[in-house]
């Protein structure tokens, strides 16, 4: 799993905590993909969609029909978070598949967003 891991990831620049900050900022999407029971136990990132993992690809796709209404475009820059960082990185493998070039993930998840210090809601 690290091989695969790391092949996955040496495709694109992953965002630290305080750069997916930034990016949210400056107009891109935050994907939260963690399992509910997460979200309910340790909150969520405000602003960020909700989107369960399985459901990813059909919300995500710009010409797809159960696309959600922030899936403008293919040149979204989108920032997908999971708890840890890990799950995050096989699905941006799948969105770049679908011509999603510009997504990316937070290193270290939801728990490195939060360590950092950043916003929470409960």
């Amino acid at each position: 799993m690290d091989e695969l891991l790391e092949r996955v990831r040496s495709g694109y620049e992953r965002l630290e905590p305080d750069e997916a900050g930034a990016a949210a900022a400056q107009g891109a999407l935050l994907v939260d993909i963690r399992y509910a029971e997460l979200r309910t136990r340790d909150g969520l990132i405000p602003g960020a969609l909700v989107v369960e993992r399985n459901e990813l690809e059909w919300r995500l796709d710009p010409q797809g029909s159960h696309r959600a209404a922030e899936a403008v475009s293919h040149g979204l820059r989108i920032v997908v978070i999971c708890d840890e960082g890990y799950a995050s990185s096989l699905a941006v493998e799948s969105l770049h598949r679908l011509g999603l070039h510009r997504a990316t993930d937070l290193v270290g998840g939801f728990q490195a967003w939060r360590a950092a210090g950043l916003p929470v809601d409960a």
